[in-house]
């Protein structure tokens, strides 16, 4: 049986003529772009894997699930400056996830300026991307833990609207209020770079939450916005933990004790998380959780962080947010260096540069392997549920 069985063959803005309403881009085939890496299983393994896909609520905590060009390096910014992304409906439709964080353009999102992460920008990024999601039926918007039961129910997908970083709402408060209108269910507090709420990872000193940021927690908590810590300085995120009356998210990260990277959260961070009932997510993006052990990123690497974490912090408090995309990422990465800071924030070690991370290079390829990983390991069904959605659930539940 088909997980995604709702899927009827909609496009992206096909309501819409191409090259006459919008510009037209040579767009990426989705999935299809690098060579399916999946981890083998035996005739017994890959049966409990299908019953799985289709029984469990699967939840993806971090996610760009769009279609980028083909040609990164020639096409990416005159893209992105278009504000039109376009949603991989076909590949989402061909993933186990039920529900999809959408973090959007984030650092990316230079629509209007240079540096991004304007509030027009961000307005204009949410509202063009909701109009084409209001033209099909297969993606629902999810603002509610019943939408996304409802999504599994349907066979459909759920997506959360997510900004990566705060910049955007500058000191107006009640700019959270206006995201929350727009069904933005999760916020990150800062992105590497500071903003008025607090320090990011990349600077060299934190000052912590800050007194507006404390401000930003409260009206969070009281709206029902998930708050999310993933780019955040250390102190900053031990304010929010501190601060907070809910428990957070820090969505895409991994274990700094396997990787000296500043993108990387220390075991103290990890455990003050989870002790206020928080939830970890595993990160994937090209040349992040590498390990000593495995300094070729892939998703042998992803899964050493992903079991550091749970049996650090137990595996009521381990979830993934692989953070990949439809499209050259590595490329991407190169061509978005200073917005998305990567090279301010991955560690001095040596490191083998991948031209995609295998295993778990895109939303579809991760979520059949996140799910083959953990049968051929033999984790119980209970477990599994846990990780790959029910962990998640429970802080939504609370939240929002």
């Amino acid at each position: 049986m088909t997980k995604k069985r709702a899927y009827n063959g909609y496009t992206a803005y096909q309501y819409l003529e191409e090259g006459v309403d919008y510009r037209a881009f040579d767009l990426c085939d989705g999935d299809h772009v690098f060579p399916e890496s999946l981890i083998p299983l035996t005739a017994d393994q890959e049966a409990r894997a299908d019953r799985l896909a289709q029984d469990l609520i699967c939840i993806s905590l971090h996610e760009h699930p769009v279609l980028f060009p083909k040609n990164i390096a020639r096409d990416v910014f005159e893209y992105n400056r278009e504000g039109r992304q376009a949603t991989a409906y076909a590949a989402l439709a061909r993933s186990n996830w039920d529900c999809v964080f959408d973090n959007m353009m984030d650092g990316t999102c230079t629509i209007h300026s240079k540096g991004g992460w304007k509030w027009d920008s961000i307005v204009h990024d949410i509202g063009m991307r909701l109009s084409d999601i209001a033209h099909q039926d297969f993606i629902i918007k999810a603002e509610r833990v019943a939408d996304i039961e409802r999504a599994h129910a349907e066979g459909k997908l759920a997506l959360v609207l997510v900004i990566e970083g705060a910049a955007p709402i500058e000191n107006e408060v009640d700019r959270v209020d206006i995201l929350y209108g727009l069904g933005v269910r999760l916020m990150g507090i800062t992105y590497s770079e500071s903003n008025a709420l607090g320090s990011g990872l990349k600077e060299d000193r934190d000052g912590g939450l800050t007194a507006f940021g404390r401000q930003v927690v409260t009206r969070m908590n009281k709206i029902g916005m998930a708050i999310d810590c993933s780019h955040v300085g250390i102190q900053t995120t031990l304010d929010v933990i501190d601060y907070s009356t809910k428990p957070i998210f820090m969505s895409h990260v991994g274990a700094k004790a396997l990787w000296d990277s500043r993108r990387l959260a220390p075991d103290h961070v990890l455990k003050a998380c989870a002790a206020k009932g928080g939830v970890i997510g595993i990160e994937a993006a090209p040349h992040t959780t590498i390990t000593e052990r495995n300094t070729e990123h892939s998703i042998e690497s992803f899964m050493e962080h992903f079991e550091y974490v749970k049996d650090l912090v137990g595996i009521d408090h381990v979830t993934f947010g692989p953070d990949t995309l439809y499209g050259d990422h590595v490329g991407l990465h190169h061509a978005f260096a200073a917005h998305l800071s990567t090279k301010g924030t991955q560690g001095v070690q040596a490191f083998n540069e991948v031209e995609y991370v295998r295993g778990i290079e895109n939303p579809t390829e991760g979520s059949k392997n996140i799910l083959r990983y953990l049968v051929r390991a033999g984790y119980s069904d209970a477990d599994i549920a846990k990780v790959i959605g029910q962990n998640v659930m429970r802080v939504l539940r609370e939240v929002w």
